[in-house]
């Protein structure tokens, strides 16, 4: 285990030698909030295949595989369907928004000022809680793997997010991400292999686990499954970390390749966790589910390879949490900060606030970490509150559609209502409050804008030049 040891504390190390040297280049807000943007397709594949890749896209599909079976790696597809959607249908209009920094910057082009502070507060309280589920799990992971307490794992990983974060900003997030996508693209199929190995063979654990796990809807009706693809694919559509990843191409060719990329690469990774918990489900059927990835990692995997898995858990976890944390903060800055400040903000100004607000949003994200045990539900909720008010407008501008602000307002406050009515009512069910949210916000919105138009002759809307 000395050995696996060294490998995990080599990994911090190297992560935050990477994040501080990168952190020299980073001269104003243009560095820390999108790198330049210079980035080619291979740097955005990298750094949003890494961002998804969080917590609940490797732990806990391996748990439900293990309890529910494949089904729900298919209804993960919906998270693979929409990242290509977004490349073939989005990253190509979004040559208007050149310029813009954060989702509140396009939602301000469109709306006007008050949407994009709304959206920048939105933005903020939404990351900062995501980030901080984020540090929740990271030390959950290590406990697990390593049997160090977890209030020390949480402690030790926002420590070495928020130096290089708050230092770097994206320059250091996209550079760190690059090593985390190397580290988990080589640890978690190492992790399959040997787990297979130990099993008896990929034939022994499809002949081992119940008939139900490896078909296509398991137990669930077809409803169910579509209830589920449904909310994997606009649960987290246009978040700002991704769309962050849309604004720091050097070109919208390149941002557009590397969002299909990633997209194509979730489906057989999703796969390969799903196959995971079934090998946990072979290895061990009495298991905790919520161990089954760990399970795998801690019993098979030989000196050596097992102390890389786990710094594969460890990206796995940090890769989320860097991009959720800085998108927090420059939301915050940008978005909410600079637009109420009576004298607005320099370059340098807000350099420095989006440093202090990455340190702050990092130390709330910890002590919240700290000091709940439910942070995964509270955030599933906190979703809730993004897609039903911002997703249906936010698309539409994109997609060339001239709405006013007041079709955004009506459209946000008819989202929001449906979505609180739903989750009082029904509470979480197949069809969450999210999903209809989405869909009353889409016929306010769209009604309110076709009435306008009407009211004042104007023709159906065009998509804006260069879109």
């Amino acid at each position: 285990m000395f050995i696996d040891f060294g490998i995990i504390f080599g990994y911090f190390l190297l992560i935050l030698f990477v994040g501080i040297w990168v952190s020299k280049s980073v001269k104003n807000l243009d560095d820390f909030s999108t790198g330049s943007r210079g980035y080619s397709a291979t740097f955005i594949f990298a750094t949003l295949s890494a961002s998804f890749i969080g917590g609940g896209f490797t732990m806990g599909l391996a748990e439900k595989v293990f309890t529910m079976g494949l089904v729900y790696v298919i209804a993960l597809w919906g998270f693979s369907a929409k990242e290509i959607l977004v490349a073939t249908v989005i990253a190509p209009r979004m040559t208007p928004f050149k310029e813009a920094v954060t989702v509140g910057d396009i939602m301000g082009q469109l709306y006007g000022r008050r949407s994009k502070i709304l959206t920048g507060m939105a933005s903020g309280l939404v990351c900062a809680g995501i980030a901080g589920a984020q540090f929740a799990a990271f030390g959950y992971v290590l406990n697990v793997l390593t049997g160090i307490e977890s209030y020390y794992g949480i402690i030790l990983g926002t420590i070495v997010v928020i130096i290089y974060a708050a230092l770097g900003g994206m320059k250091s997030v996209v550079a760190n991400d690059m090593i985390h996508f190397c580290v988990l693209i080589i640890a978690l199929p190492c992790v399959l292999f040997f787990g297979l190995q130990h099993a008896g063979g990929l034939q022994h654990v499809l002949d081992a686990v119940p008939a139900d796990h490896v078909s296509a809807l398991g137990q669930l009706s077809i409803v169910t499954v579509l209830g589920l693809f449904l909310n994997f694919f606009f649960g987290e559509t246009l978040v700002p970390p991704y769309v962050q990843r849309l604004l720091i191409g050097r070109n919208f060719k390149e941002t557009a390749r590397g969002t299909f990329w990633s997209g194509m690469l979730s489906i057989p990774f999703f796969l390969l966790v799903g196959f995971i918990g079934l090998t946990a489900l072979t290895l061990n059927p009495s298991l905790d589910p919520n161990l089954a990835l760990p399970y795998v990692i801690t019993h098979v995997m030989p000196v050596g390879l097992k102390g890389l898995a786990i710094a594969g858990m460890m990206a796995v976890v940090m890769s989320s949490a860097d991009s959720f944390l800085n998108a927090a903060a420059i939301s915050i800055t940008h978005d909410v900060m600079k637009p109420l400040a009576k004298e607005g903000f320099t370059s340098k100004v807000e350099l420095h606030w989006s440093r202090v607000i990455t340190v702050v949003v990092g130390v709330m994200g910890a002590l919240f970490a700290l000091s709940t045990k439910s942070a995964l539900d509270i955030l599933l909720v906190a979703y809730n509150f993004w897609t039903p008010f911002i997703l249906v407008p936010l698309v539409a501008g994109i997609l060339g559609v001239r709405a006013s602000a007041q079709a955004f307002w009506w459209g946000c406050f008819a989202g929001i209502s449906a979505t609180c009515y739903w989750l009082i009512q029904m509470g979480e069910t197949t069809f969450n409050g999210a999903l209809i949210g989405i869909i009353v916000n889409l016929i306010v919105f769209t009604s309110v804008h076709l009435f306008e138009q009407r009211m004042t002759g104007a023709l159906p809307d065009k998509e804006i030049e260069g879109a």
